[in-house]
C-alpha cells in the first residue's frame, strides 16, 4: 500500500463537531441538512424542560442568525473509518507477529550456538577418548605378548606360596611390598 497520511484520511472522513458562532462563541443548531450539506445558524435559543427560550433582544430570524449561519459538507463515512480502523488493528498485529518472529530468531541464534558448542565438546572429547582406548589397547597387547614365568614372578613376591604349593595354572598373585 502506498504511504498515506492516515490521519488525514480518519479527520476528513470522520463527522464534524458542531461548529461554534463566531460572533457570540454559542454551539449554533441545525438549520438545513441537503445531502451531504448541513446549515448551521445561530439562533440564540436555549432549551430547558419548560420549552425554548431566547435570549434577550434576540428573534428566531434576526440578524445575528443571518451574519452566523455556516454550510458545512459533510463527507463522513463509517466504512472508510472501519476499514482506517481495521487497517490499524491488522498493522498492529503485523507488528507483534513480527517482534515474535524476531524473538524467535534469537532464540533459534543461542539454541544454535549452544548445539554448535555442546558438539564440539562432543568432539574434543571422543578424540581424548580415543587416545586413552588406543593406549590401553596397546598396553593390554604388550602384556599379552609378554611371557613371564612362575619364577620371574616369585622373585618379584607376586606370589605368596611356593612353586610346590602351586596347583596348576591356579595360584595367587598380590601386590609388591
Amino acid at each position: 500500500m502506498s504511504n498515506i497520511n492516515k490521519q488525514a484520511l480518519r479527520e476528513r472522513y470522520s463527522p464534524k463537531s458542531v461548529p461554534k458562532c463566531h460572533i457570540c462563541g454559542e454551539e449554533m443548531t441545525i438549520q438545513r441538512i441537503s445531502a451531504s450539506r448541513i446549515t448551521y445558524g445561530c439562533t440564540g435559543a436555549t432549551y430547558d424542560d419548560i420549552g425554548c427560550h431566547y435570549a434577550e433582544g434576540r428573534s428566531i430570524a434576526d440578524d445575528h442568525y443571518e451574519q452566523s449561519r455556516v454550510t458545512v459538507v459533510d463527507v463522513s463515512d463509517p466504512d472508510v473509518l472501519a476499514l482506517l480502523d481495521e487497517l490499524e488493528h491488522y498493522k498492529s498485529r503485523e507488528e507483534r507477529v513480527t517482534k515474535l518472529v524476531l524473538d524467535n530468531s534469537t532464540s533459534w541464534d543461542v539454541l544454535y550456538e549452544k548445539l554448535e558448542a555442546a558438539e564440539k565438546r562432543i568432539a574434543e572429547q571422543r578424540e581424548y577418548y580415543e587416545g586413552v582406548i588406543a593406549d590401553g589397547s596397546k598396553r593390554i597387547a604388550e602384556l599379552e605378548a609378554r611371557e613371564v614365568s612362575v619364577s620371574e614372578i616369585r622373585k618379584n613376591k607376586f606370589i605368596e606360596k611356593t612353586e610346590d604349593e602351586l596347583d596348576g595354572d591356579h595360584y595367587t598373585i598380590c601386590k609388591n611390598g
